[in-house]
Order: structure tokens, then sequence, then C-alpha cells
């Protein structure tokens, strides 16, 4: 598609039109004079916001902002760090921030050069610098005024209006797009039901959006992930460029075939290595196996860096590039996977998404680029095999708990295809463990526990084996939630971890000749549910899981049982719980065993009550002990 650039006219009439609305905006320094209804609960208020993207074709876009803000109390400190990015694609060319005290008194003022810098891409690859200042507040309120330009050399992903941020209230707020008549622009609004008004300027459109007098939004604990919990209206060009590659987001297949251009050659190996993944699966014959082999080469040999390689965050380097370095991002080490794959005759694709356990999938009806993680896909006549190429220690076949239950963008050579992952389930999360505690006289003891793990809490055991001693006794501790151990030791044997555990004391307290002790000695559950009051958004857990304990307590000669928890058994649709507990007088031991399970990780808001009240009794039963005195 062939654009010519708004005039300069039309550039000049809009910043003057808009730029009289700002100049003409009142600010209240010392707040009295605002509405009881917007600053009540507020720690941010946003007096004027204007927002401005300028479309001049699809290689260059401009974002401009003035926004004027008061933090009112210590709570909203945190908009006091100011941060912009600047990059080879989004850099920042103006900035000017001006402080002024409760009465209006200006007293401070920063450019971008007063501005500290910090690099990005973990020293390896210049990727961007990061500018920020933290704004000094001797006392409240502190009034912000805060004008910048970014300049965009591109058009794939264009700044959407972000309306409001926690505990942040609106007095006034303006975004404007203004986009040349030969695109087509698509826009959500997420959270809010706002529209904008729609102007046309002769070779080009004007969308406006306004917002009045809004309070803050209430922060809910466990709800949706941030860019998809407050108001705000994404933006969309149905045709766009990056980084000189022009391509169209009408559709995913379209976006997908964009995509599957960029990665054009990319995943071929030099025939040296094509060789030698050839002998590396050498005797296997399914694509499993062989997929299975190289994804341990991959696991023992690859590091990941979180840091944006490539073209924008969107191409990757090459194989080969990875292959010498030994490390890459997700999309560089998936797309090694993928070549070392079809070096053995496994067709396999890349696969975008939005990684984050609390984030919503991607829409099938909005095309837009709001993925930030790379994946593989292996297909298969029946159940595709999924792959995450960034870790050292996942499971073969099993996605982590921010990847499941998500819309992931296979990179065809047909295009994008959205398809979903696995759903994670509580099964596939599984925490086993078998406790054998030796009582002595004294109160001292010895703790064997062997555990069994999957998914979520394998990733978990495995990273503690692998930490130094120091901090894997802190891990026992903090982590698996037992008491702080005299001695310990920490071995893997094939499918299990043994975990032995020296005591000086066991018991939870002592009480004349009466011993009082834990049914398990780690706590099973710590976690206090927020409250529920009005809830309006969803909760997330990170993932569904089942956690079977089974303890056994040998008492020393002289000691009896005085008292035992009473089994309990509650549940509901989304979790169970059920505990038994008996002695066997023949031997002498104390046995018990809870199982507590969370059957689906994403609770409706609707439904959270009922979710907390069952995980409150779990913490009653927590308190439970077992009273052992002697005879």
């Amino acid at each position: 598609m062939s654009l010519k650039r708004i005039p300069n006219l039309i550039f000049l009439m809009i910043f003057t039109l808009l730029g009289v609305t700002a100049d003409a905006q009142t600010v209240s320094y010392d707040l009295s004079s605002l509405p009881d209804s917007v600053k009540k609960d507020a720690s941010v208020i946003t007096q004027y916001d204007l927002q401005r993207v300028v479309v001049e074709d699809l290689e260059k876009a401009t974002y401009s902002r003035k926004h004027i803000y008061s933090v009112v109390n210590e709570d909203g400190r945190r908009s006091l760090l100011v941060a912009l990015f600047s990059t080879k694609y989004i850099n920042l060319d103006e900035m000017d921030l001006k402080v002024f005290d409760k009465s209006g008194k200006q007293t401070a003022r920063f450019k971008k050069k007063d501005m500290m810098m910090q690099a990005t891409g973990e020293g390896l690859i210049d990727e961007g610098t990061y500018y920020y200042v933290d704004v000094p507040a001797p006392s409240y309120p502190v009034t912000v005024e805060i004008e910048y330009v970014q300049k965009f050399k591109g058009t794939l992903k264009l700044p959407g209006y972000e309306i409001l941020n926690p505990g942040e209230a609106i007095v006034e707020s303006l975004f404007e797009a203004v986009i040349p008549s030969g695109l087509v622009l698509r826009y959500r609004a997420k959270n809010i039901d706002i529209k904008p008004v729609i102007k046309d300027l002769g070779k080009a459109k004007s969308y406006l959006w306004t917002t009045r007098n809004l309070p803050p939004f209430e922060y809910e604990e466990g709800a949706v992930n941030q860019i998809d919990r407050y108001p705000s209206v994404d933006l969309v060009l149905n045709n766009f460029s990056h980084y000189g590659y022009p391509g169209e987001l009408s559709s995913w297949q379209s976006f997908g075939q964009w995509l599957s251009k960029l990665y054009v050659g990319l995943d071929e190996l030099p025939q040296d290595r094509v060789n030698f993944f050839k002998d590396l699966v050498k005797g296997s014959n399914s694509d499993r196996e062989k997929a299975q082999i190289i994804y341990k080469y991959l696991q023992d040999n690859f590091r990941y860096v979180s840091i944006q390689l490539g073209i924008g965050g969107v191409k990757p380097f090459s194989a080969t590039f990875t292959d010498q370095k030994k490390y890459g991002d997700c999309k560089g080490l998936s797309n090694y996977m993928k070549a070392a794959l079809g070096a053995v005759g496994v067709r396999s694709h890349i696969a975008i998404i939005n990684s984050e356990y609390n984030s919503l999938p991607a829409d099938p009806a909005f095309p837009i680029h709001n993925f930030n993680h790379a994946i593989l896909c292996i297909p298969q006549p029946e159940d595709s095999i999924w792959l995450e190429c960034t870790s050292n220690i996942a499971e073969f076949g099993v996605l982590g708990t921010n990847t499941e239950n998500r819309n992931a963008l296979l990179v065809t050579e047909n295009g994008g295809i959205l398809v979903p992952t696995p759903k994670s389930t509580a099964e596939a999360n599984s925490f086993l463990i078998h406790n054998k505690i030796e009582l002595s006289a004294d109160a001292s003891g010895m703790i064997e526990s062997s555990l069994r793990s999957t998914g979520a809490f394998k990733d978990m055991i495995d990273y503690i084996l692998k930490e130094k001693r120091d901090d894997q006794k802190e891990s026992i501790v903090f982590t698996l939630g037992f008491k702080q151990p005299d001695d310990f030791l920490m071995a893997k044997e094939k499918e299990k971890v043994n975990l032995k555990l020296q005591f000086e004391k066991i018991p939870e307290f002592t009480a004349g000749n009466k011993i009082f002790l834990a049914p398990h000695p780690y706590k099973l559950w710590t976690r206090v549910m927020p409250k529920n009051e009005n809830r309006k958004l969803d909760f997330y857990f990170r993932n569904p899981f089942v956690h079977l304990d089974t303890t056994q307590i040998k008492l020393p000669d002289g000691f009896l049982v005085d008292a035992l928890p009473k089994p309990r058994e509650f549940n509901n649709a989304y979790a169970t719980y059920r505990s038994n507990y008996w002695f066997d007088e023949s031997n002498k031991t104390i046995h018990s065993v809870v199982e507590l399970k969370l059957l689906q990780h994403h609770i409706p808001a609707v439904d959270f009550k009922l979710v907390k009240q069952f995980f409150e009794e779990v913490l009653k039963e927590e308190k439970q002990r077992i009273v052992v005195k002697k005879s």
C-alpha cells in the first residue's frame, strides 16, 4: 500500500486546536476544588491528560502526551518514579517535567538530559534505554506536569489509550488518533463503555475519546493481568510496517503470513549440524522420541536470555547464530528447536502467545499483536506436542502455568492459525508427599519425607535441587513450609526426592506432660484469600493442583495418644478437601492423610465467596493438633 504523508498544515491545525484546550486547563494544586466523588479513595488524581497518536504513513507515527497529575499521599508514590523507554523503534524525542507543591510553586524541573539512563538487554545486545527520574516529594500533595514526544519507526504496535492505573482518579482525559484516510483503524474498548468522536479532516480522520470525572477503580487481588484489568482502548491498523517490513493485520491468517515470511531461511542449519542431529536421534522411530532427545539436548546446552533479540522483538536471529552463541530469547530458542527438528524430518511450528497465568486468551474476533512469548508446537495425528523452549527444567511436552489455557497463533506456511493450548488440570500439578516422623522422648527427632511431583510442583522441586546448600535450607523453610531443621539432606532418586531433616525439637509446643504435634510437618496451605465484598473481577490461582499428604508419627516408649483431630470432608464445584486420622496401637504409630485439590484455577467473581469460604475452612484445619502425653 502506498500512502502519502498527511500535509504538515493538517498536523499544525490539529496540534494548535488541541493545544488551546490544554492551555485552558485549570490546575488545582491544593485539590480542594475537585469533586469529592472523584478524589475519594484516590492516591493519584489526573487533572488533565492529553494523549495523541498521529500516523503519517506506514513507516512513521508520533505519540505525544501532556499529563498533569497530583500525587495525594504516599500510596501514590509509585507515580513519582517517571520512566520512559527509547529503542531503535521508539525514539524519545522530547521531555519536559515540572514539579509543583500544594501552593502551586514550582519546586523542580527535569529535561531529557537530566534523567538517569539504564540500558536493557543483559549486556549481550544493545536493545534500548530507560530514561527515568525519581521526583522528590517533601510533602503531599505534589503535582507533576510532564510533556513528551515519542517517534515510532513503524505502525505494528500503536500506543493504546490507557485511561488509568490502580488508585488513580480522572478529572479530564483525552486521547486522539489521527489516521490517513487510506488506512483502516480498528479499536476496542475494554472495561469501559466509550466511543470516539470521528471527524473527517480530508486526507486524514481524527478519532477522539474523552473521559471525565472517573473515580478510581478498586484494586482486587488475584484478578486478571493489569493490561486487561482497567479501562483502556486498543488500536490496530489493518495495514502496517515494522522495521521496513510491510504487513497486514486484518485477520489472524494475514498476520501469520507476515510472520512466516520473516522466518524464511532462519530455521536452516549447516550440513555438519544437520548430520549431528541425525546421529543424535539414530535408532528413534517416532516424532515424539526424536523431539524428546533433541529437547533434552537443548535444555542441557543452551540458556535463555530475557531480551528481545532480532527485529523489534518479532523476527529471531538465525538458528545458526543461536547454535554458535548457545543462548537465545524465547523465539530464538523456539526457532532453533524447530530447525533441529526439521533436520531429522519432524515438522513443527513457532507459536506466539501472551504469557502470564492471569492473562486473557487472544480474542479470535479482534486480531492484535499483544503477544509477548514464543513456544513450539509439533502437530500430531491426535494430541499435538507443545514445548516450552526457554526452560532447563520443564518436562517434555508440558507447558507451564503461564502458557496453558491460552490461544496461541501458529505460524504456518499458509498463514496464522489461532489454536487453544492444553488446559491445565489438577492432576498435571501434583504434590505427593509421604512423611515418617521418629519422635524421641526428649521431643527431638528425625523426619524422612519422600516427594513425588508433577507440573508446577516439579518445576519448584527441580529448582530447589539445583540451589546451593544454604539456599536449599531456606527453600525448605520458606517454600516447602517446614520448620527450620538443625541438619538436612536432600537428594533425588529416580522419580522421587528424598528429604531427611533433623530437629532438636519437633513438637509445636508442650504443656505439662502433653505434647502438641502438627498432623503434617510443614504448612500445607497458608494463603489468606482476599476479601470478597462486591468483587467485580474473576480470581486467578496460578494453576489447579492436587496436594496429597500421608504422615506417620512413631511415638517413643511411654507415650500415648490423648487426642486426634476429627476426620473432615468438604467440597464445592472448584475444590475438595478430605482428612483422616487414626492410631495404630500395635506399632504405636499415628497416621494422617490429607488431600487438598483445586479443580480449576480461574474462579468467576460470582463464585469467589464460595471458594474463599472453602479455603478459610482449610486454614482452620491446618490449625488442628495431635496431642500425645506421657503415660
